[in-house]
């Protein structure tokens, strides 16, 4: 006798794939995010608008969308680890070939008027004696082409962020369905809640560390190793500051790489040993799964099925799946719920940067270390306390409508926390009043600058001593300069006060007193709505995976996966881009014409359309909820009845033949009696 018992052999390898799994989790969930922390870095070097980016964005989405359903349903009956380590490698290659622009184009130019000179007598004078009339229509002073137009053909170069973003996307599309079907497949009931979990957790711990890079690459000059340092005039707080974009790709697809590596060495699958009994099941499970909860939907290693029968499978098995009303309610309602998540966490950090006037690099970071975590705990939570109150299917259900309307309810609250918009002349004010901020059409055109030959469309601000922006020191009327680089000096400056003798510094202004005070607000509540919402997220999660038959469960996963993606990953960054595009009042102009990034909103208009059309589509969810939560509860009424009267069938059938056997023995007994008094 062995003093203990012999360990099961699923357990290990079990534990090694969910090791591999939350590894490659954390892979894509870090590249992902920090695809995101990186959207202003992208807009400002490729000088495209935000819609731009949400189809940059989106075609992460569009790469799953075209081979998630072959992926899901066939490779359910294939060796899944393998899959998904092909899948890891094709995202890794993708990832390269996000940062290969920069290696390609040249080095970064931006608008400036500070020379980066040490005798400060040289500086010539930014407002060059001239006549307004030499304006063009719309205010530009006329210029020669520039000879960089020839290159301008290097902007494309977002194209290839774009191609790589798909392969990413389509290295992706086996990760979740087939890891998921794996782990509920092969691991005991009790425990696969909690492995589900536990990778929805490091799922979005990979973002925290993602925000984190990319909070330290906005932080690096996007030509660092390539040029001087001491050249550059602007700062990481600047509208034109690029930060090293390109290398936290790098880094993302190194480890993404190294993710595939366990995958191949995994098995097809396990023994058999501990299958689920139906003595196991709940009674709202056998509610849903129609058949006999042992049903063989697990996937032996000499089950060998030709893509042909397959293929013949499929067609019925979609139009089952599509057949059940409470996975098609489920279906609307996270697509909805998606569309509102997706275009918030999109753009948060942007947000953050446009509204309470922080930097790109401070946004990032501040999403990584207070608002992911929060998330993270929230989906850890909801796993731990769906296995300790074991939660039936409408227990879930509920469980994940109440966070989520609390969070809705809290979210409320940010409409209350806002700042004013900066002071800048021409664009929020006008030049003789410059008290009353506005957002009518002002001209950056005035009596103090009108001797000056001035662009309207240049964007080099300057901060006057009446701590109002201007677009440019021409604009502001300076007429001398000293210093050089960020130390550079305006003075003579008529636009800044009337006696024509003041000065102005480089950048703009900034008015954060407003917004420092309200910011911790914003984070708290931030915080709270967060953890609140992802606590309902895995028992939503496990109601999809336990309320369709278990042979239909990989389908379910990535069709669940394909029309979340089709009709939310993929228009959602898009719409809330262009919508936010409508809110800019000042745009950049590229070097041969044709609007580039934008260099400031209207903070208010920004506020109301981000946080207005995330909420909206919240409300239109909880509505559909409601005939949900009705089918729900027929259905499993209905079920109910239905396994009472088996029951009961089974049970007269059982009390019948029990009748028989009583019969027969009687009648032995009977003729047995009268043989002996024949005897």
């Amino acid at each position: 006798l062995h003093p203990f018992p012999p360990l099961n052999p699923i357990i290990p390898v079990m534990l090694m794939f969910l090791v591999a799994l939350s590894f490659a989790y954390f892979a894509k969930a870090l590249s992902g995010s920090y695809m995101k922390s990186t959207i202003t870095q992208l807009e400002r070097r490729f000088d495209i608008p935000s819609y731009l980016i949400g189809v940059i964005d989106g075609s992460f989405e569009i790469g799953n969308l075209l081979v998630i359903a072959f992926v899901s349903y066939f490779g359910a009956k294939l060796h899944r680890p393998k899959i998904i380590a092909v899948g890891c490698v094709l995202m890794s290659i993708g990832t390269f070939i996000i940062a290969l622009p920069h290696f390609i184009i040249g080095s970064y130019e931006y608008e400036t008027s500070v020379r980066v000179i040490v005798n400060s007598t040289l500086n010539p004078s930014p407002c060059q004696v001239g006549s307004s009339s030499n304006l063009t229509q719309g205010g530009k002073v006329p210029e020669v082409p520039a000879t960089g137009c020839a290159d301008e053909s290097n902007l494309s170069m977002w194209i290839y962020v774009l191609l790589g973003n798909v392969l990413r996307g389509i290295g992706e599309t086996p990760v979740q369905p087939l890891g998921i079907s794996y782990i509920d497949d092969f691991a005991t009931e009790e425990n696969a809640a909690l492995y589900v979990g536990c990778v929805q957790t490091i799922s979005v711990v990979g973002p925290v560390f993602g925000y984190l890079l990319g909070s330290l690459c906005a932080k690096i000059y996007v030509d660092i190793g390539f040029v001087k340092m001491e050249t550059i005039t602007i700062t990481p707080a600047d509208a034109r500051w690029v930060g090293a974009w390109w290398l936290g790709y790098l880094i993302a697809g190194v480890i993404t790489l190294l993710s595939a590596i366990p995958f191949w060495f995994l098995p097809r699958s396990l023994p058999m040993s501990g299958a689920r009994s139906p003595e196991k099941c709940t009674p709202e499970q056998t509610s849903f799964i129609k058949d006999s909860p042992l049903l063989k939907h697990k996937y032996t290693e000499d089950e060998h099925t030709s893509f042909i029968e397959m293929a013949k499978d499929f067609i019925p098995a979609l139009r089952a799946l599509l057949g059940h009303p409470v996975y098609l309610i489920y279906l609307c309602v996270t697509i909805i719920q998606l569309n509102s998540l997706i275009g918030m966490v999109t753009y948060k950090p942007k947000y953050i940067e446009q509204h309470f006037r922080q930097s790109a690099s401070k946004a990032n970071f501040l999403m990584g270390v207070i608002n992911i975590p929060a998330v993270a705990l929230g989906m850890f939570s909801g796993g731990l306390l769906m296995k300790r109150l074991k939660l039936n299917v409408m227990g879930a259900a509920r469980f994940a409508f109440g966070t989520s309307l609390i969070g809705y309810i809290l979210s409320l609250f940010f409409f209350a926390m806002s700042c004013e918009n900066a002071k800048v002349a021409g664009v929020t004010l006008s030049y003789n009043s410059t008290d009353t901020i506005s957002y009518d059409k002002h001209s950056v055109f005035a009596s103090c600058n009108s001797y000056c030959s001035c662009s309207a469309s240049d964007w080099d601000p300057v901060c006057g001593e009446n701590s109002i922006t201007y677009l440019s020191p021409c604009l502001a009327g300076c007429t001398s300069s000293a210093g050089s680089g960020k130390n550079t000096v305006f003075s003579n400056c008529s636009c800044v006060g009337v006696a024509g003798n003041l000065t102005a510094n480089t950048g703009q202004c900034l008015h954060k007193d407003d917004c420092d005070r309200m910011f911790p607000y914003f984070l708290a509540l931030s915080v709270i709505t967060s953890f609140i919402i992802s606590l309902g997220g895995t028992p939503g999660y496990m109601l999809l995976i336990r309320c369709i038959k278990p042979q239909l469960k990989s389908l379910a996963l990535g069709f669940h996966a394909l029309a979340t993606r089709t009709l939310a990953g993929i228009p959602a960054p898009i719409y809330f881009g262009a919508i936010i595009d409508t809110t800019c009042l000042k745009w950049g102009e590229k070097r041969c014409g044709g609007i580039g990034a934008c260099r400031i909103y209207n903070t208010t208009a920004y506020r109301i359309a981000y946080l207005g059309l995330t909420l909206s589509l919240r409300t239109i969810s909880f509505i559909v909820c409601i005939p949900g939560f009705i089918l729900l509860s027929r259905q499993l009424k209905e079920e109910e009845r239905n396994a009472i009267h088996g029951a009961l069938a089974n049970g007269g059938a059982e009390l019948e033949a029990l009748r028989k056997e009583e019969f027969v023995i009687s009648n032995s007994s009977d003729n047995s009696t009268d043989r002996e008094t024949r005897l």
